[in-house]
């Protein structure tokens, strides 16, 4: 397994329009892996282990163009001895279609190109079973590796120490990462979980995420009380940004050191800020923001944020 003993958490102090300088702390779990980094092995890890312990000869996932998933699926399904599906959406693409595509592509990944029409199948249980039929032996990692296994893997995120914690703010995509980290947070934390994608259903998605690690519907409603889903800061939708994040993301980088990219961790700060900024997190606070990685696709936006070329 990948060590995760990389992912330190950093203490900053950070000033942006008329908020700080505040102080909060980062969990680095950018640092795990160039490739398999941040939560994306977190998601993994246990869907690997499954899939080896099971006898299956590979894995099959799904994601889009650009997806950071789809190559660190690649790369752990290659380093840990096993062969590799990616089911990618956009019919008109190929393997050569851009950097992420070729990097899959070279860690002997088979791409699959399909429709959105068809893509948009992938939870269906008729899809998954024609998928077992085509490709057996392959073990299934959901889009985002969002099932339980990857939930209690992003329960490893925090540790003991995070009890001192008042505000954790993560990212969140399929609301895999953000329910493990509601799950194994204390009982004062509130979770911050940033919606990157344009819609409404992120809630019922992480309450059924989380009954699938505690099975008890009591549970899941007084654990879902310290969750608070931001629906507002997806900048129009996945991938969407302007000049105001890129300037966020640049001064935080000129201050820390640390890079974050606009598709998912600079819009989990700009929600800190604003929180900040609003008075729903006081100076007396102990945050954490948690560095979930994906400066991978962020590579798209090097023209706006240079450091992101490194």
């Amino acid at each position: 397994m990948i060590a995760t003993s990389k992912s330190i958490t950093q203490k900053v102090q950070f000033s942006y329009g008329k908020v700080g300088p505040f102080s909060f702390d980062v969990k680095r779990d950018d640092l795990i892996d160039p490739v398999i980094s941040g939560n994306k092995w977190r998601k993994l890890k246990y869907n690997i282990e499954k899939a080896r312990s099971d006898k299956n000869t590979g894995v099959i996932t799904f994601g889009g163009a650009f997806s950071n998933h789809l190559i660190a699926t690649a790369q752990a399904a290659y380093k840990f001895g096993l062969s590799s599906i990616g089911i990618v959406r956009g019919d008109e693409l190929n393997s050569q279609s851009n950097e992420t595509l070729r990097s899959c592509s070279k860690l002997e990944m088979e791409l699959i190109f399909v429709s959105r029409e068809e893509y948009r199948l992938r939870n269906s249980k008729d899809y998954i079973a024609n998928l077992h039929h085509e490709h057996p032996n392959n073990w299934l990692v959901p889009e985002g590796g969002a099932n339980y296994y990857g939930a209690i893997g992003c329960q490893e995120i925090l540790d003991d120490k995070t009890d001192r914690y008042d505000h954790i703010y993560v990212a969140s995509g399929t609301g895999t990462t953000a329910s493990g980290i509601l799950s194994a947070s204390q009982a004062h934390t509130q979770v911050h979980a940033i919606s990157v994608l344009k819609g409404d259903f992120l809630a019922e998605d992480i309450r059924k995420m989380m009954w699938s690690i505690l099975s008890d519907d009591e549970a899941v409603d007084d654990i879902m009380h310290r969750l608070h889903l931001n629906t507002e800061m997806h900048f129009g939708g996945y991938g969407k940004t302007n000049e105001s994040l890129f300037s966020l993301i640049r001064s935080f980088f000129d201050q820390t050191g640390i890079p974050l990219e606009p598709i998912y961790t600079g819009k989990a700060l700009m929600a800190l800020i604003n929180d900040i900024a609003t008075g729903v997190v006081k100076q007396s606070d102990r945050v954490l923001f948690v560095h979930s990685g994906g400066l991978q696709g962020g590579k798209t936006f090097v023209s706006e944020l240079p450091f992101l070329a490194d």
